[in-house]
């Protein structure tokens, strides 16, 4: 096709046949929004004001709370948007840039519960040399990585899609990622398809260290109160977020895959799963389970001094 050059704008038709609820779905959707900054913001101040929370557990448990925001803030202000408009479009930049912000913050998520995992195994599994391995200067190494390999894998994800001649302009979904923007291609591209296997297989990995390290803690566990007391306390919080962000991505991956047999609603709530459940779920299930966590937040909305 010669109109490929011509392609500025994306169409987004996961919204088509909502106009009579669209301002119950916008009020909804800006509480829901709220909550997610009210509950990640009070896990962040608390974390950063307390000095006696400024430990790997802590520090990674507020980097994970950070890219919550980080992430729902690449969906929420144009889904908003969205609810209040009639027509659902957005720019090719808006695009890219909406799609990098999702995926490189699902990388993050993903990068900063695999640390959670270690700071644990290390804790519970080998408390001696705790210290030693966890200092300051390897946490800083340790997020740095973290937040800076998703960064440059969908950087690199979203230059090549970038490279791609477009022949069509409608993304059947309430926001954009990379994925979909790929099928709107008028070619085939190898580099289309390396990408995205090297990154899954990437964070295959990731997966195999987590499940590595659960079989360790359990085996350490069986043998001792005290560290089954700890795997309660610290480590079970962390193993449902993330069974909820593999979840998440489950219906996320489910949505691709299977989304146009299913009805729209299906399909949106599949869409939206992933930028709602673990940004509200992930500092609630910390808030509450960890008793220290929970005690200075009691402390810091009371007015008392840390």
């Amino acid at each position: 096709m010669n109109n490929d050059s011509v392609i500025t704008v994306f169409t987004l038709s996961g919204l088509s046949g909502i106009e009579k609820y669209r301002i119950i779905l916008f009020v909804l959707t800006l509480l829901c929004y709220c909550v997610i900054w009210l509950v990640n913001m009070t896990i962040i101040v608390t974390i950063i004001v307390d000095k006696s929370l400024h430990e790997p557990m802590y520090i990674f448990l507020c980097n994970l709370c950070i890219n919550g925001l980080y992430g729902t803030a690449g969906f929420y202000p144009k889904f908003l948007m969205d609810l209040l408009s009639t027509t659902h479009v957005i720019s090719y930049a808006g695009c890219l840039l909406q799609g990098f912000v999702i995926h490189s913050s699902a990388g993050a998520d993903f990068s900063i519960l695999v640390l959670m995992a270690f700071d644990r195994y290390v804790a519970i599994c080998r408390p001696l040399v705790y210290h030693s391995v966890m200092t300051k200067h390897r946490i800083c190494v340790f997020l740095f990585f973290a937040w800076f390999i998703p960064i440059y894998l969908i950087f690199i994800g979203s230059a090549t899609t970038m490279t791609l001649r477009l022949c069509g302009s409608h993304i059947p979904k309430i926001y954009c990622i990379n994925y979909l923007i790929g099928q709107l291609a008028c070619s085939f591209s190898v580099a289309h398809v390396v990408v995205p296997a090297f990154n899954y297989t990437f964070y295959a990995g990731h997966l195999i260290f987590v499940v590595w390290s659960y079989i360790y803690l359990l085996k350490t566990c069986r043998t001792s109160k005290e560290n089954r007391s700890k795997f309660m306390q610290t480590c079970l919080p962390h193993l449902f977020c993330l069974i909820t962000f593999g979840g998440s991505l489950l219906f996320d991956s489910l949505y691709i895959r299977f989304g146009s047999k299913i009805s729209q609603s299906a399909q949106n709530f599949m869409a939206m799963e992933f930028l709602f459940v673990p940004p509200i779920v992930n500092p609630l299930i910390y808030g509450f389970k960890m008793t220290q966590i929970r005690n200075k937040i009691v402390q810091l909305l009371s007015g008392k001094h840390f």
